[in-house]
């Protein structure tokens, strides 16, 4: 007889999870409690709880976690411009430490024995769930069915659900997308399908949030970002929560055809993965952010940062947010972001967000020194032949040795 007794599950309300409640319920008979967030996927939650009521749950959790996922997840990240080799923006990634809290602190509430999750046993989102569910309560038992069932193919699914009687909505009359997708307010992700090829080009009607850039207005469009210690809090002079600011930035972002990516990746777990993501948004945040660093930043704080970033990112992209290096390097870059404050004018245009503009009254940019013109004395460039000569003096010494000869 099986020791789990509850169990809490994230519930998209999709197939998959589905499939799981009802397998929870049999293979352990155990009592299932869903969990459903909203964290800005752009589709409807609240069908979630019909869906698990004619699945027999009692207990149904379905949040709103929108600001909180801008604000104390997104937000952090960007601070220190954050990308995983080189191009991904971690969309996926940076969403499963949230989940994972609510699916602990939900636990902990009904007295759950367990968690679940329906990530595969191919992916990183197994490693980052439970990664952050055991950093958060080392004892919890983490059911992941993907590895435990036979249920390995959509045909498979589909028969069970007819054999269980578990409704599968197909009202909306759309063709089902051939993609593995997964969305929030930061990115949509595009897996399988053709993309399983690497030399095949993704079809244009694949993506959801943007225009091609061929397609994208003629006319830029000019956005003004005020950002305050690292963080943007306004457009176009008005305020705005952090979850709007992304809600902002992805429409007209999506409008110019900005934020397509197309990258073979490293997983965690040791295979490469094509995968193809649409971050409208927050590339026009990583760049703008950047544009706001070059201004107020001093010059070694600004590269050491540079060079703790993939780090950072990988510890994201790995799933150790709740880490204690995580929490360390954040504490850096945040130190870094105390004076990362004014406003950047960026330019949209055909696929790409420029800066053209910058402003702070924390800038470092010092005009009567950087001057091609009279400066008045504020530089003297005679100091310039001491300061090369010594630099060079390593060089000249190895030279004289002839060690630098090809």
């Amino acid at each position: 007889m099986s020791d789990v007794k509850k169990v809490v599950l994230a519930y998209s309300g999709g197939l998959d999870t589905s499939v799981i409640v009802k397998w929870l319920q049999e293979t352990y008979n155990c009592e299932v409690v869903t969990f459903t967030a909203d964290i800005g996927q752009g589709e409807e939650v609240a069908p979630a709880r019909a869906k698990a009521e004619k699945l027999g749950v009692k207990e149904i959790y379905i949040e709103d976690l929108r600001e909180e996922f801008a604000r104390d997840y997104v937000f952090p990240m960007f601070r220190a411009n954050t990308i995983y080799e080189g191009e991904y923006l971690l969309g996926t990634s940076i969403a499963r430490p949230l989940i994972a809290k609510r699916l602990i602190e939900i636990a902990n509430e009904t007295g759950a024995d367990a968690i679940s999750h329906g990530a595969t046993g191919k992916g990183n989102d197994q490693v980052r769930f439970e990664l952050g569910a055991y950093a958060l309560k080392p004892g919890v038992k983490v059911i992941a069915p993907w590895r435990e069932w036979d249920l390995t193919s959509r045909e498979k699914l589909m028969a069970y659900c007819e054999q269980h009687e578990i409704p599968v909505d197909f009202s909306s009359g759309k063709k089902k997308s051939p993609y593995s997708m997964d969305a929030n307010l930061l990115h949509i992700s595009y897996e399988g399908g053709i993309l399983e090829d690497p030399w095949a080009e993704a079809e244009e009607d694949m993506w959801r949030w943007s225009v091609s850039p061929e397609t994208a207005p003629d006319q830029p469009t000019y956005v003004e970002l005020t950002f305050e210690k690292g963080d943007i809090v306004a457009i176009d002079g008005t305020a705005m929560k952090a979850h709007e600011v992304l809600e902002h930035l992805n429409k007209v972002g999506g409008d110019n055809g900005i934020g397509r990516l197309d990258i073979v990746e490293n997983r965690y777990v040791g295979m490469k993965s094509r995968g193809c993501y649409e971050t409208p948004g927050g590339t026009i945040m990583l760049r703008a952010h950047r544009a706001i660093e070059s201004l107020t930043l001093d010059r070694e704080e600004a590269h050491l940062k540079d060079e703790l970033m993939p780090k950072y990112a990988e510890v994201i992209y790995n799933g150790y947010w709740w880490s204690p290096e995580r929490r360390m390097l954040q504490a850096a870059i945040d130190e870094t972001q105390k004076n990362v404050s004014g406003v950047v004018r960026m330019k949209l245009y055909k696929g790409n967000a420029i800066p053209v503009g910058r402003k702070s009254e924390q800038s470092l940019f010092d005009e009567s020194i950087a001057t091609f013109e009279d400066d008045a004395g504020a530089y003297d460039q005679k100091d310039a032949e001491g300061f090369i000569k010594l630099n060079a003096l390593r060089l000249r010494i190895a030279a004289g040795k002839g060690r630098l000869q090809d």
